[in-house]
């Protein structure tokens, strides 16, 4: 039995109509399964809590086989709901904007490929995952998300402060967004609200705490700092070439004191991963990191935004989940 998730609002409104098409496969090889279409934000976590808390319970039952289609955003919806990660393998079609998780995975073009690929079953493989833990209580919340906020979430591809979160939670209420996307060309939305964002961005300094480090790294001023499972964010641009997704650990992306300027023309060269010729721009890596700055600033997990913070832990949980491809 396969579970299926839906997200018929993405591929500006066409992940029903792929679902119809790649529905054919399941009816031609009588293939058991059941799917459920996503109708808002929280709905797939709910679905996959209800879905999965049996397994908490039952030590003898049988792992849940779950494909997403969705993008970025629904795969993280799908973590958070998840009781037994040990009992549930994953499939993911990408079908949103960014894509930046199929990115890395290199996973195939064509939808119906990868789903023929997932049901055959021949490749498999374990990925690591974040976890972000508000250090305080979440301070303004999002457009999109102004619910009760949860002290820890979980993300597959990145999380960030910052600069790059601002970009996110912008894009998230983008009208520009839905447009690009129709045109083809939801990449250059990032880039866009990114060049927007930068005019604006507020001086604000910050502390970085490696693992066990008992002395920060301090930065008077900073942009922004993506903690990275995955090479790619924000729609391809390739913050941390060096990032592997089954290693442990987490690639930092730390754009300190750079002037406005300057970082306008890093900017284009992160999509190629040559960003760090500038002395300003540094990598690091570690298993946990703790941030605190000086003014609350907006948060992100794979590009959905709940809340601003001033304090936040990041950690990376390895080997946390397994993906049939």
């Amino acid at each position: 039995m396969y579970y299926v998730i839906v997200n018929p609002a993405s591929k500006s409104g066409r992940g029903r109509q792929m679902w119809t098409e790649l529905e054919e496969i399941f009816k031609e090889k009588e293939i058991s399964h059941k799917v459920v279409f996503s109708k808002g934000i929280g709905h797939v976590t709910q679905v996959v809590a209800k879905l999965t808390a049996p397994l908490a319970d039952n030590p003898d039952a049988e792992p849940i086989k779950l494909i997403i289609l969705g993008g970025d955003g629904t795969m993280n919806e799908v973590l958070q709901g998840i009781s037994d990660f040990d009992r549930v393998w994953l499939g993911y079609i990408p079908t949103g904007s960014s894509n930046d998780l199929a990115r890395d995975l290199q996973l195939p073009k064509d939808p119906l490929e990868i789903l023929s690929s997932i049901i055959e079953g021949k490749v498999t493989r374990t990925m690591d995952i974040g976890l972000l833990t508000y250090d305080n209580p979440p301070g303004e919340t999002s457009r999109l998300h102004a619910q009760e906020i949860p002290d820890t979430r979980y993300f597959s591809v990145s999380s960030g402060i910052g600069f790059d979160a601002a970009v996110c939670e912008e894009a998230l209420a983008s009208r520009f967004k839905n447009i690009l996307n129709k045109l083809g060309l939801g990449k250059l939305t990032y880039l866009v609200i990114a060049l927007k964002q930068l005019i604006a961005a507020r001086s604000v300094s910050c502390d970085i705490y490696l693992d066990d480090a008992e002395e920060p790294i301090h930065l008077d001023r900073f942009l922004f700092t993506a903690f990275m499972i995955h090479k790619y964010e924000g729609g391809g641009f390739k913050f941390c070439p060096a990032a592997d997704s089954a290693d442990g650990v987490l690639d930092l992306c730390v754009v300190g004191n750079l002037p406005k300027p300057v970082l306008l023309l890093a900017l284009p060269t992160a999509f190629f991963g040559k960003h760090y010729i500038f002395s300003q721009i540094k990598h690091y890596t570690a298993s946990k990191v703790r941030l605190t700055a000086s003014m609350p600033l907006w948060v992100h997990t794979d590009g959905e935004v709940y809340a601003k913070s001033d304090s936040i832990i990041i950690s990376c949980i390895s080997q946390k989940i397994k993906l049939m491809m």
